[in-house]
């Protein structure tokens, strides 16, 4: 009896939505009323105090160079630290020592008095920064970019009279390993080698300083000083780095000519074309202040720190200093780096996560014992930015084989993907870079007396290591059904089929513990604080358990509070991970409170992050769960407005990306959602969950919208087609403007009332 209700309230819920709007109806139509400088005006950081730190610093960049200004603690003068991502060191070997990062050095500004006080400001609209620094002699403005597009920074300067014969000196860094200059400061735990090598000192010429390496290749910092009216003046900067040609001066040159035959005119006039243009391709407003200050200049650092076709974004992006950790982290730091580019519509930036690891399969496939190199690809816990990080271990031998990290990497790159739904780059270039990586553990999986697939011991990142370990059963289980998806999905007849079916049908269960949820691995329990939550990899990101099964539910909110309850090694991330696996439930107040701990605790005033030395990930990944709470689209459907917190009334987004390539506007009022807007730009089904009640389809076409369920609802959109959803009898203002909030600027150093 009670099926048959539940079948007629379905069948009549589907018999009043299916093609409920005419063809002939008026079509709403969406609009804007957003006055983008403006409004990104209120999202600039600003210093009442000149910044003394790394930390607080103003930064700016275009993917690979990077320029930072801050005082220099102690001393009478202003630094501009300066950087290249591709400025590596090449010995010979895979480790921290022998191909990290190096540091460039930087330029000192001297004024002739002494510095009394100063502001900052940096405009992100624009990407530049400005600044004003009172001296006992008088004041020098400073107007300071990264070009967007060319690799030239400009620095220029304005000076009264008793500070127009201020100095500028260049300061060379030392080109060792930030590791090693880290052991010898502050990090006495790092053993350096016995055999390490130092490189040379650099040679300083007049506007130009040469870094030869011991390995080879070489790095220039070059520089020009033009002087227009009085007092003013313009220093014209660049970075290069060559291997294992020594090019790198001349190179240097060529782009300084360049810009000084390009003018600073035309030159601004670029630059601000093309933030201008980055910023509207979506678009977030939030009645929390902070938390919209904090998101829109993570979208800013973003596209400072990446672009399409340069750098993959490391533990420092364009910015790097002294640090234990001077290169790319792929046990979470890459993942959750580039998180937030999906839903913000910017997979242009993300392409530098797809080149670097699409373009050197061969440095995956050494990253393999040699025995496993003829069908398998991996990475090791850290590399450079071209993916060398040295074998990594064997499961059931090395006491601490890491070997999930590559298909991790995968499952952000299928992430891309299922954003943009380009089926010859899934053929072509995801597909064998994923099938290799799950090769790797189908070398090692076993079948048990129990009759179960097991694995042997390997490593949950930043635990320790377990056979049948979480981390990997869920990442192995993600890479065989995702495999079978594509195969599916391209008709490809694979010989590996029935090996991924099997494994599905006879993985062991995830290792749990019935009092305290999900365990590091079989007979390891999750004993003491743990920052990471890769043993919770299978709720967050991959959903394999996850919230639409009750006991599913009941086991990912066991194992989230347990994780939290043991918060004595918790950092940043330990926040934002718990946040979107609060999102990921649907408890939007929960999500919010544990996002609320990184702003209290971890952030700097500059909104970036440092555990012993910089970690760009952290406050990236807090905009990736801003976006979680406003928007998920795992397991084929659109969960609009999913985990909203009580205090949140008023929100609007347009045109954030969902799975299945769906660009996603929706509107919320005083606690509801007021109208959605949903246009596929793949053709995928399409199926949205929502709190409309009543719910009306709009478009040019009548659409049939059937109800799966009282909130979920499966509609015919076709390809290039747009539907807007709203509550039937309401007349919506459909305007997507800025929501007012009372709290704007909220990030920078701010004198003390």
């Amino acid at each position: 009896m009670k099926n048959i209700k539940i079948r007629f309230f379905i069948l009549c819920l589907c018999l009043s939505v299916t093609g409920y709007t005419s063809a002939s109806a008026r079509t709403e139509k969406v609009k804007t009323d957003i006055d983008w400088p403006a409004f990104m005006q209120k999202q600039d950081l600003i210093w009442e105090i000149l910044p003394e730190y790394w930390y607080e610093s103003a930064y700016m960049g275009n993917g690979m160079l990077g320029l930072m200004i801050y005082k220099e603690p102690g001393q009478n003068y202003i630094r501009f630290e300066t950087g290249n991502c591709s400025v590596h060191d090449h010995k010979a070997g895979s480790d921290l020592f022998a191909i990290p990062r190096l540091l460039t050095g930087h330029f000192a500004l001297h004024p002739e008095g002494i510095i009394v006080n100063g502001t900052m400001h940096l405009d992100i609209w624009n990407a530049e920064t400005k600044a004003e620094i009172t001296t006992t002699k008088g004041i020098i403005r400073l107007h300071a970019y990264v070009h967007a597009n060319d690799m030239v920074m400009l620095v220029q300067t304005n000076a009264t009279d008793g500070e127009k014969n201020f100095r500028w000196e260049w300061i060379p860094a030392s080109a060792q390993s930030p590791r090693y200059l880290y052991a010898k400061g502050e990090g006495k735990w790092i053993k350096v080698p016995e055999d390490y090598s130092l490189n040379p000192a650099p040679e300083v010429k007049p506007e130009v300083s040469v870094q030869k390496l011991r390995a080879g290749g070489e790095t220039a910092v070059a520089w020009k000083e033009t002087r227009t009216k009085k007092n003013e003046r313009t220093y014209w900067i660049t970075v290069t780095h060559s291997y294992p040609e020594a090019t790198a001066e001349k190179d240097a040159a060529q782009i300084l000519d360049k810009a000084l035959a390009t003018g600073t005119g035309k030159l601004q006039k670029q630059h601000r074309t093309w933030w201008n243009h980055y910023y509207p391709s979506s678009f977030l407003t939030l009645p929390d202040g902070m938390k919209e200050n904090f998101y829109w200049i993570q979208m800013y650092k973003l596209a400072s720190a990446t672009r399409g076709d340069r750098a993959l974004i490391d533990n420092t992006g364009p910015w790097l200093t002294v640090t234990p950790w001077p290169n790319a982290w792929w046990n979470l730091n890459v993942q959750l780096t580039y998180w937030a580019l999906n839903a913000s519509n910017h997979l242009d930036l993300a392409a530098s996560l797809e080149n670097a690891i699409y373009n050197n399969i061969e440095n995956l496939k050494k990253n393999v014992p040699e025995a496993y190199r003829k069908d398998a690809l991996a990475i090791g816990r850290s590399s450079n930015l071209v993916c060398e990080s040295g074998e990594i271990g064997i499961p059931g031998v090395d006491k601490a084989a890491e070997v999930g990290l590559l298909p991790w990497a995968c499952h952000s790159l299928w992430l891309i993907y299922r954003h943009k739904m380009d089926d010859e780059l899934l053929r072509n270039k995801l597909f064998p870079v994923l099938k290799q990586a799950i090769n790797y553990y189908l070398h090692f999986t076993y079948k048990g007396k129990d009759g179960k697939i097991h694995l042997p011991q390997t490593y949950s990142p930043e635990y320790g290591s377990a056979e049948d370990c979480n981390f990997d059963l869920a990442l192995l289980s993600w890479g065989c059904r995702t495999l079978l998806e594509i195969t599916g999905r391209l008709n490809i007849d694979d010989p590996l089929i029935p090996r991924w079916k099997t494994i599905l049908e006879e993985l062991t269960p995830f290792p749990t513990d019935p009092a305290n949820g999900l365990m590091i691995g079989r007979d390891v329990p999750y004993a003491f604080s743990h920052r990471h939550y890769s043993h919770l990899l299978a709720a967050y990101p991959l959903y394999l358990i996850n919230k639409e099964n009750p006991e599913e539910y009941d086991l990912i909110e066991k194992s989230l509070l347990y994780w939290q309850g043991k918060s004595g090694a918790h950092q940043g991330y330990s926040c934002t991970g718990a946040s979107s696996i609060s999102s990921a439930l649907g408890k939007g107040n929960e999500a919010l409170t544990y996002l609320d701990k990184l702003f209290t605790k971890f952030l700097s005033v500059n909104t970036l992050y440092r555990e012993s030395g910089p970690v760009i990930e952290t406050p990236l990944s807090a905009a990736q769960s801003i976006h979680d709470m406003l928007l998920q689209s795992w397991g084929g459907k659109l969960r609009i407005f999913p985990a909203v917190p009580d205090s949140w009334k008023d929100i609007a987004y347009k045109d954030f990306r969902a799975e299945g390539a769906f660009l996603i506007t929706a509107s919320r009022k005083n606690g509801k959602t007021e109208f959605i807007t949903i246009k596929s730009l793949a053709g995928e089904p399409c199926i949205v969950v929502t709190d409309i009640s009543s719910p009306v389809f709009k478009g040019k076409r009548q659409f049939e919208a059937t109800a799966l369920s009282e909130s979920m609802y499966k509609i015919d959109l076709q390809k290039g087609e747009e539907v807007i959803i709203y509550s039937k009898g309401t007349q919506p203002d459909f305007t997507i403007r800025p929501v007012n909030n009372s709290r704007t600027n909220c990030f920078g150093k701010k004198k003390r009332s």
